[in-house]
């Protein structure tokens, strides 16, 4: 009969067909080194782990009732609440168990065992089996981006996953926010994160680690796309069409003043802060009175703006001709900065100089003897203007008050007050060359520009 510890053997390494002992010595070292050359099909496994789960999910979304079948066995009590995904990840894991558990056994084996070097070899064995499947595996987890957070009770891993984004579809860009340096976005089918680096070449490397990343993804996927999706036309897909089949990126709050389709001032009681859920914009709630179903949330009910309504649901919406206002001001704050001669943030004096507007500045590259003063930096209309022809531009000394320089015509004078002293010698520069007439640089000669200032 087999001692117990035959028995805990044939337990752990599930080789219930195969006798762990012979007369009175318990073996298994021998039997592994037989037993290793199946284990490759676990490589092969991993290799097509990635298509398998990408089949699931492209039936997932195309099929209701394979959607419906899938949810139902999840809820089974013998699933223990995991997902399809949780259990397929098992046998991924199964070849560095067995190379533990063996190394285990063999660290623990007294020197005159006769099974020592049958294990040792076959722990050779394994060894290069499970090298092969951590390097599948190391390739396939580079398919997905993975955001973790400190757990808060410390036990076993110091990170939990809070969530996902996989590299199919996803998109990654810079974002010159001067409020908030080194941010990047990453932009997935589901999800879409906005990230920011401790410095700029950390931040090029991660923009550079994801790019990389998704062209390998998108080499490997794209005969496999052809033939699970025969139903592509090949014409190239237009920006629009990702509308609603992807997250978009929310606009920060804090940086409008102002709804972003109808462009009338926010305010707590009467006109709140609502966000489209299909282009990100903040509006308020007479514009994004509509939902549609949204095919990167599950096809569920979503706010969305007008705009995006109509180009959702082709339904013309009949508006109220009371809330179009078009005039000078009816400039996109984003949309001039991007092509700018400067622009940044600075503050407007009042005539006392004890306080004032602070707001996002900008003289616009194609009409630059107007300066355009909005509340916030991603405002869709401005809060004023100043015509810069024929006002002079002067510099006061530092005192209390750093950084200070005016605008002056006549009886009219404008107190600005600069984060740096760099930064107002910058905005006197060139505001006296609009003041004067000079409306762009000659060739060559340099200037400053909205991405220097930020």
């Amino acid at each position: 009969m087999p001692s117990s510890s035959c028995q805990s053997c044939r337990s752990a390494w599930r080789i219930a067909v195969v006798p762990c002992c012979r007369s009175s010595h318990p073996r298994i070292g021998d039997m592994i080194q037989k037993l290793a050359p199946f284990l490759k099909m676990y490589g092969e496994y991993v290799k097509n782990f990635n298509k398998a789960v990408e089949l699931i999910t492209v039936w997932t979304e195309k099929s209701l009732p394979f959607q419906e079948l899938i949810a139902d066995i999840q809820k089974r009590k013998v699933c223990a609440n995991l997902t399809l995904q949780h259990h397929m990840l098992e046998p991924v894991q199964r070849i560095p168990r067995y190379e533990l558990l063996l190394k285990d056994y063999t660290q623990k084996l007294p020197p005159e065992s006769p099974d020592r070097n049958d294990a040792e070899k076959a722990l050779e064995l394994i060894f290069m089996v499970a090298k092969h499947s951590n390097t599948a595996i190391a390739e396939m987890f580079n398919n997905m981006l993975l955001y973790c957070v400190p757990k808060v009770i410390q036990v076993g891993a110091e990170f939990q996953v809070r969530l996902r984004i996989d590299m199919d579809g996803m998109k990654v860009q810079e974002l010159n926010d001067m409020q908030f340096p080194h941010t990047f976005l990453v932009s997935g089918k589901q999800r879409t994160l906005e990230l920011q680096a401790r410095s700029g070449e950390e931040m090029n490397a991660w923009i550079k680690a994801f790019q990389d990343a998704i062209d390998r993804k998108e080499k490997r996927s794209e005969s496999f796309k052809m033939v699970v999706r025969g139903l592509e036309t090949g014409n190239p897909t237009l920006k629009t069409e990702e509308l609603g089949c992807r997250a978009p990126q929310w606009v920060r709050d804090n940086l409008v003043t102002m709804c972003m389709r109808c462009k009338e001032p926010f305010n707590a009681i009467m006109r709140r802060r609502h966000h489209c859920r299909a282009c990100g914009y903040v509006v308020c709630a007479h514009c994004s009175e509509h939902k549609v179903k949204l095919q990167y949330d599950g096809n569920r009910l979503n706010r969305v703006c007008q705009e995006c309504y109509v180009f959702l649901m082709g339904h013309v919406v009949l508006e109220d001709q009371e809330w179009k206002h078009k005039g000078i001001l009816e400039k996109g704050a984003a949309e001039i900065s991007g092509r700018s001669l400067l622009c940044s943030s600075l503050q407007l004096l009042d005539k006392n100089g004890k306080g004032g507007m602070r707001g996002w500045f900008v003289i616009p590259w194609d009409d630059s003897l107007v300066l355009y003063i909005y509340a916030a930096p991603q405002d869709v209309r401005a809060h004023t203007s100043i015509p810069l022809l024929g006002y002079q531009v002067r510099d006061l000394p530092q005192g209390k008050a750093q950084h200070l320089f005016q605008l002056a015509q006549s009886q009219q004078v404008y107190t600005f007050l600069a984060d740096t002293e760099e930064l107002k010698q910058r905005w006197m520069r060139i505001m006296a060359r609009c003041a004067a007439g000079i409306i762009h640089p000659e060739e060559g000669e340099d200037v400053d520009s909205c991405s220097e200032a930020e």
